[in-house]
């Protein structure tokens, strides 16, 4: 099997990831335009406990399954790959089906409790399914990303998004003008046909995927020893995520509660937070695109460098991480701060423009954690991120609740919570790692070189937008243009250079010398 590098991966996952985006963003104008923000806002309410949910079947044992897989290949052990595959697929296909069934019979009950809208309860058991069909596919992720083929997991995801967006939209239609609630249910139907299709796609990839598995006696492992190095592995990551996705139903909850103390009514708040979730999170997690890819492509490049003592390549991988993470980040920012108010019209929401201002502000933290995790991941540090993120949730969730139920605040309190949060995780992460791998924090790299290309991206959208904007073809050609001068000052400054381009799959074979 060639081996792959992290960037190749990663890149790999950049596309997949940025098709499905893109989908996503016409699937969100879809919902806001013709569904309304009330119909988002009743499936967002549902969807933090449904990943809870998630996170209870698959305890993190896909993360693990990476990690492990890496380093069996990396010595050339293709059955004990093979066999940590199958022993965590049963074991999660058993979990599944416990977790999805029990809680299908106890949504009444969790509907009528939990949530501040009763309509959820359609909602909720529709969504029930897929955790089986989602535990059983997060295996085969896995152990795809163990081996760094990330073509199984990008084809999968994108054909996942695409039932997603045509069953989803096509049911919830169908289905308006039968009530908001039902509408809901469309949306929670196309994220089901969704999850199975991308299951089978995957499933079809590891028939055609196959490694050596020649078995060596000598290295032969039991059962059990496989499974208590899951557990160990996986145990800090499902009390991290345990937490993570405890927080997201937290907060839909807290968040429409506090918004009807700060004088909206029951309608008004579950609007608003379907617009917070469906534009301006939508936007500022676009870039994350990329994070989510250089992630995911780390835990097994860096797990699998930390494995053979390679410890130089480990903090010169990390380094490359965070740089090319601020690099992307950058000029997504800016670009959704200076056009927050087209963006959100677009959306069909022009009043959370100035929420999506004050996010954007704190962006850049967001996708640094996303990817600082990822190494700390590799590294072997699962503990940290859970750690770190409880420390910024003793933070932010106060801030969230005092300043949201405050008439003058509401969502721009809710969004100054966030970037204390986000700026708390990140700076967190950046010493553990410092602290563990001996990684320099290089100023010039991480943020003199993108911060002088992101002045000069602000000077051209300040300077062409009185003469060009107020209109898509004006807002694409400042945009363009940004972008290029953005690109241009960095190749000038060193934050590109051409052993960069020459890394990157397709473009790069045009570029070697």
């Amino acid at each position: 099997m060639p081996r792959r590098t992290f960037v190749y991966g990663a890149t790999i996952l950049l596309g997949a990831n940025l098709l499905n985006r893109v989908l996503g963003f016409t699937y969100q104008y879809l919902i806001m335009a013709h569904i309304g923000g009330e119909a988002y806002g009743l499936f967002n309410m549902v969807f933090p406990l449904y990943m809870l949910a998630l996170v209870f079947t698959t305890a993190g044992i896909p993360l693990a399954i990476a990690k492990m897989v890496a380093e069996e290949v990396s010595l050339g052990r293709g059955y004990q790959a093979r066999s940590i595959f199958r022993l965590a697929f049963w074991l999660l296909t058993v979990s599944g089906a416990l977790v999805s069934s029990g809680l299908y019979f106890l949504t009444p009950y969790i509907a009528h409790r939990l949530f501040p809208d009763p309509r959820v309860l359609t909602i909720f058991q529709i969504c029930t399914p897929a955790i089986f069909i989602v535990s059983i596919s997060s295996v085969f992720r896995g152990y795809f990303q163990g081996l760094q083929n990330m073509v199984p997991t990008a084809v999968s995801q994108i054909c996942e998004q695409i039932v997603r967006v045509a069953v989803g939209y096509t049911t919830a239609i169908y289905l308006l003008k039968t009530g908001v609630e039902w509408a809901a249910a469309g949306l929670a139907f196309g994220m089901l046909a969704g999850e199975a299709v991308g299951l089978l796609v995957i499933i079809i990839h590891y028939q055609r995927s196959r490694i050596p598995l020649e078995k060596d006696p000598a290295s032969h492992t039991s059962s059990g020893y496989i499974l208590r190095q899951l557990w160990h592995l996986a145990s800090p990551v499902t009390v991290g995520r345990l937490f993570s996705t405890g927080l997201s139903a937290l907060d839909a909850m807290l968040i429409p509660q506090r918004l009807h103390a700060a004088g909206y009514s029951a309608r008004e708040a579950t609007t608003l937070f379907g617009q917070l979730g469906g534009s301006a999170f939508t936007l500022l997690t676009f870039p994350s695109v990329f994070t989510f890819a250089l992630a995911t492509s780390l835990v097994p490049s860096i797990s699998e460098a930390a494995a053979q003592h390679q410890f130089h390549i480990v903090r010169a991988r990390s380094v490359e991480a965070i740089r090319l993470t601020i690099l992307i980040g950058i000029p997504c920012l800016i670009t959704l701060f200076y056009f927050s108010r087209p963006l959100t019209i677009f959306f069909k929401s022009p009043e959370i423009s100035p929420i999506l201002r004050i996010l954007a502000l704190g962006g850049i933290f967001s996708y640094i954690q996303q990817t600082t995790t990822g190494i700390l991941q590799g590294l072997g540090k699962v503990q940290l991120p859970v750690l770190h993120s409880i420390i910024a949730a003793m933070l932010r969730i106060p801030i969230l609740i005092y300043l949201t139920g405050l008439p003058q605040w509401g969502l721009r309190g809710t969004a100054w919570a966030y970037v204390i949060g986000f700026i708390i995780m990140a700076a967190l992460n950046l010493l553990a790692i410092t602290r563990s791998s001996g990684m320099p924090i290089d100023l010039q790299r991480f943020l003199l070189q993108p911060f002088s290309g992101g002045i000069a991206m602000i000077l051209a959208f300040s300077l062409l937008d009185p003469i060009i904007g107020g209109h898509l073809v004006g807002y694409s050609l400042e945009f363009s243009c940004g972008v290029l001068l953005y690109g241009i000052v960095l190749v000038f400054n060193g934050g590109i250079t051409f052993s960069d381009l020459r890394r990157l799959p397709w473009l790069g074979k045009f570029l070697k010398p």
